[in-house]
């Protein structure tokens, strides 16, 4: 089966997700791996501010086309390497011919079925406020906590003004916004915006995070009938 990608939500996200997606299938040859059809196309425009009113460019009509594209070249399934784009899943369900994988559902089943109680959210404002996570955490019954304003703010700077922008994350606000999460209860965070998973990619966070983008492509392996190596079964760091 074919995986088609829309990507370069941001670039270096889909990059690694690719490059996860190859990790976590068990190939023993070049044969045995995904075929993989990656649409990378940074020009879409950005969907934090997009749902925040802050621009009239809407970022699921590219997202469509493109699609549609990597549907007519024979993607038996998408996936998104972009979490916040997952507003607009709806659109892009009914639009596109092919089924797309639910990056927020596949988490929140993923946590659902490791007994997790609470968790604490880090994403973007986007994400945040259009209560994505919140909404399929509440389905499954497990509670959530978010970042303070603070916290939150340094959620964005890691995001959009570190990792978008090709600087060196400020772990300190890492390990600070963690610290909040958890004293408010948390048992895991989850990486919500494929920007923090090259955080867990390059430093050593610890314990008790789960990386969404992880999900996503185990979720891929899966859904196109490849074959996972056991280690990535569970995906919580320990």
């Amino acid at each position: 089966m074919r995986l088609g990608v829309i990507g370069g939500l941001g670039p270096i996200a889909t990059a690694y997700f690719m490059e996860l997606v190859i990790k976590m299938t068990d190939a023993h040859c070049d044969q045995e791996h995904l075929e993989m059809v990656i649409y990378n196309c940074p020009s879409i425009p950005d969907r934090t501010r997009y749902i925040l009113g802050e621009c009239s460019d809407n970022p699921v009509v590219p997202m469509i086309t493109i699609g549609k594209q990597l549907a007519e070249q024979g993607a038996d399934c998408i996936a998104i390497p972009c979490i916040t784009a997952h507003y607009f899943y709806d659109f892009l369900e009914k639009e596109i011919k092919v089924p797309v994988i639910n990056i927020v559902k596949e988490t929140v089943l993923h946590l659902k079925e490791n007994g997790v109680r609470a968790v604490g959210i880090a994403a973007t404002d986007g994400t945040i406020k259009s209560n994505l996570f919140q909404r399929e955490l509440e389905t499954e019954g497990i509670d959530f906590i978010l970042p303070s304003h603070k916290a939150q703010q340094d959620i964005m700077d890691l995001i959009y003004k570190n990792i978008k922008a090709g600087q060196p994350p400020n772990m300190d606000k890492f390990f600070t916004v963690s610290d909040e999460l958890r004293r408010n209860g948390a048992e895991v965070i989850i990486l919500g915006c494929t920007e923090l998973s090259l955080i867990k990619r390059d430093y050593k966070i610890g314990t008790g995070y789960l990386d969404a983008m992880e999900v996503l492509a185990r979720s891929s392996v899966l859904s196109c009938q490849g074959l996972l190596k056991k280690q990535y079964k569970y995906l919580i760091t320990k």
